[in-house]
């Protein structure tokens, strides 16, 4: 990997770093989503990066893609089991981290089992390791908490302006012999539950990302498509990034009309099967003989 491109990446990293900190000092009962969201992406941008994605803030039976709609009211309140997926990039350059906490709780089995097979991802990952292997890996420390992985969701790969590279690395496991290769940049990331250990997806659907550009009717639909393109690229996006482009209902109207035309793919919450409580744990991991991990100090 190149100089300057390592050096992004770790900036990246430590901003996502510094962006936890702010979190964990803020997470109370009575705190809104909103705020917490908009203050993750305020200090993103203030250190000189840019949201790789908008914050998620999935709470409970929710393992992902929830971040807070435009006046959102919702708040946290005492025994919410909150996960916080932060993403900053530099460049397009991504560090992409994520924790769990129990609001009241000084330890939950979930979040423990999440940030334990993670841990010995962290500890196994060399270049030329397999899917297969790192899979394993992480299904039988989850199991050994009693809990369950979510066997669909995966740790996957980071690349230049794309959350979501090729390669991927399932919480439960696959007999792949893919190899993991040196300089590959990981988001790894593992989530647990109490349920049976699949997801599906859920509403409001509150995070977008472009697919490509077409012709589309609504004056609004063209305003978002040209704000996304010059903005947020092949990146996430949330609705309320889009706050000034019209009243709530022609917005809503206007993604509406470019999902419909496959302009934009939507990203719902991801909702836990069962109904079983989730927790989630990440770090972005350069894979080298020694791997660098970018969102830890």
């Amino acid at each position: 990997m190149e100089k300057e491109i390592m050096e992004k990446y770790e900036k990246a990293g430590k901003i996502c770093q510094e962006a936890k900190e702010l979190a964990r000092t803020q997470l109370k009962p009575g705190l809104k989503l909103l705020d917490l969201a908009e203050s993750i992406e305020k200090l993103i941008r203030d250190k000189g990066g840019e949201p790789a994605f908008p914050v998620n803030l999935s709470l409970n039976d929710i393992a992902a893609h929830y971040t807070p709609d435009i006046d959102d009211t919702l708040t946290l309140k005492e025994g919410d089991l909150i996960k916080v997926d932060i993403g900053a990039q530099v460049d397009g350059y991504i560090g992409d981290t994520a924790f769990s906490v129990r609001l009241g709780e000084k330890s939950d089995t979930l979040i423990k089992a999440a940030e334990d097979a993670l841990e010995s991802f962290i500890k196994e990952i060399r270049p030329g390791k397999t899917v297969g292997e790192m899979s394993k890996l992480v299904e039988e420390v989850v199991l050994s908490h009693g809990v369950n992985p979510v066997r669909n969701l995966a740790g996957h790969s980071l690349e230049q302006y794309k959350q979501h590279g090729g390669l991927s690395i399932p919480n439960g496991h696959i007999p792949s012999k893919e190899e993991i290769k040196e300089g590959q940049v990981l988001g790894m990331e593992v989530f647990t539950t109490t349920g049976e250990g699949l997801v599906k997806e859920s509403s409001p659907t509150l995070i977008y990302i472009l697919l490509q550009p077409k012709p589309v009717r609504l004056n609004e639909s063209r305003k978002i498509m040209q704000l996304v393109i010059e903005k947020f690229q092949t990146l996430p996006f949330a609705r309320r990034w889009l706050k000034g482009v019209g009243s709530t209902a022609m917005l809503q109207l206007a993604l509406k009309e470019l999902t419909s035309k496959e302009v934009l793919r939507e990203y719902p919450p991801l909702r836990e099967k069962s109904n079983g409580l989730t927790a989630q744990a990440e770090e972005t991991i350069i894979v080298l003989d020694k791997p660098i991990i970018t969102t830890r100090a």
